[in-house]
């Protein structure tokens, strides 16, 4: 007759033991950065959806994938901007430091986003296009006929292409 302990029983315990210090890790970080800020959460809590306010009140969200080894292994982060910044991480980082260097990337990203804003604000721009992200704007000049604007998102307030 098998016992437990040939049943795979240590196995299933020990991944019982991993999940719940995973879940109580990530649930303590989200308190960290704050539950008001979280948007989605991943039944499993291996995906967060972030949103982060900017200096000028403009809304960001901030995707977080965790691997069930974190804080191991980086999380993988996707958002709404022109180009990614290089997640600096180490097996003591915690959530709360992918939202500060974050925020400190969408800090660079401030001039490039009130030039698009001037633009939006004075010509005639098709919206379909208009994203954070996105560093070209499509202007309507009337008759059917478009220009596009691409604005240098390093130095946003030298001449478009």
């Amino acid at each position: 007759m098998m016992n437990r302990m040939e049943c795979g029983e240590p196995t299933r315990s020990k991944e019982l033991a991993t999940s719940t210090r995973f879940h109580r890790l990530v649930y303590s970080e989200i308190e960290e950065i704050g539950w008001e800020n979280l948007v989605r959460l991943g039944g499993d809590l291996t995906f967060l959806s972030l949103r982060i306010l900017d200096k000028k009140g403009r809304v960001h969200l901030l995707e977080v994938q965790l691997d069930k080894t974190y804080p191991k292994c980086p999380p993988s982060i996707s958002a709404d901007v022109p180009y990614m910044f290089d997640l600096e991480w180490s097996t003591h980082s915690r959530l709360k430091n992918v939202v500060q260097q974050y925020q400190e990337h969408l800090e660079k990203l401030q001039e490039f986003w009130s030039t698009l804003e001037d633009i939006e604000k004075t010509l005639w721009v098709d919206h379909k296009m208009s994203s954070l992200a996105v560093s070209s704007r499509r202007i309507n000049i009337g008759n059917d006929c478009f220009i596009i604007l691409s604005i240098n998102f390093i130095d946003p307030r030298s001449l478009p292409e």
